[in-house]
């Protein structure tokens, strides 16, 4: 077996794994966060932050042009300056945490990803949207950690490949626009 296969191999066996339940949970949360005009606010670190950006762009600008409105979302990595202002002023596992402060509201859904499950930033800003009462969903991998322990709702891929735990959370992402956006598409 060549390393392609090895690789696309292991990959199906977690697709496979999917629970199509959790997956409907989350799209059914961000179903309800488009439908009443709430946010949903997206947080991760490294490859998991390119992740929520994307989604974002998706959620948004995609809603938007195939469902009339776009989808009140917001990437919390993407603003740099006030990125590291936060992690030089105070510290980098804080970074996420005010901005939820400033953003999240009852009703609103605030994500956060993250492959080993234990990004302490991430960590801190899903305590503080529970804390507000909005409603928290984390994708994690590795062993699950925190996050999954610490989220209202969770899908916890269960694989120690970065790589493959990044592929997976892509996968779901797309997963649940594709199924918000076919539920919510205009129809001529």
């Amino acid at each position: 077996m060549t390393y392609t296969q090895e690789y696309l191999s292991r990959l199906k066996g977690l697709i496979d794994e999917v629970q199509s339940d959790e997956v409907d949970q989350f799209i059914d949360l961000l179903d309800d966060v488009w439908k009443n005009n709430r946010r949903a606010l997206f947080m991760g670190n490294g490859g998991s932050s390119a992740t929520v950006s994307h989604m974002v762009n998706d959620f948004q600008k995609c809603m938007h042009l195939e469902c009339g409105r776009p989808m009140r979302t917001l990437c919390l990595s993407d603003c740099t300056p006030l990125v590291m202002s936060w992690a030089n002023d105070t510290e980098y596992s804080n970074i996420f945490q005010p901005q939820v402060e400033c953003w999240a509201e009852p009703g609103d859904l605030v994500i956060g990803v993250s492959g080993s499950g234990n990004s302490e930033n991430v960590i801190r800003g899903i305590v503080r949207a529970n804390e507000l009462g909005a409603n928290t969903f984390g994708l994690a991998g590795y062993d699950g950690g925190r996050l999954v322990e610490l989220s209202k709702h969770s899908i916890h891929v269960k694989s120690f490949s970065m790589q493959q735990v990044e592929d997976m959370h892509t996968i779901l992402f797309h997963i649940a626009f594709s199924a918000v956006r076919d539920r919510n598409v205009l129809k001529p």
